[in-house]
């Protein structure tokens, strides 16, 4: 057995989910992690849910590429799903590869669509996981 699948496994975890959360996933593409994909998917115990699926989600899985349009736009569509404690999880190319996204892109966007970055997780061999929350209400 490798390494790489307790290692993916960790990522999901890291990721803050646990079983029975429900994650919507944005962005689907050939290029994306299947490793990481079918992690999450075994330790919430469900498939992720598509884009065409309308259930209240406790978090969300974005892939984007720096081609794929405007970010902001793209987060503010991704919140219409999303419970006001969820967390969107905007995953990115990482530095060298087709699609990178530059962390400042990410940290000048997120808050435009009303979403604070916390926190930079290395999820898988090619994609950053960017955790974003929405900003508190005063």
């Amino acid at each position: 057995m490798s390494d790489a699948a307790p290692a993916k496994h960790e990522a999901a975890q890291k990721m803050g989910f646990k079983d029975g959360d429900l994650i919507q996933e944005l962005g689907y593409d050939d290029d994306v992690d299947f490793d990481l994909r079918d992690s999450l998917e075994e330790t919430v115990g469900s498939e992720l849910l598509t884009e065409e699926d309308h259930e209240v989600v406790d978090g969300i899985v974005y892939w984007w590429r720096a081609d794929d349009g405007d970010l902001v736009d793209a987060l503010v569509d991704s919140l219409v799903s999303l419970d006001e404690k969820g967390v969107v999880w905007l995953l990115t190319p990482k530095s060298g590869r087709d699609g990178y996204v530059t962390p400042a892109t990410i940290q000048e966007d997120a808050p435009t669509a009303g979403l604070h970055v916390t926190n930079t997780e290395g999820v898988s061999e090619d994609w950053s996981a960017t955790r974003l929350v929405a900003r508190r209400k005063n």
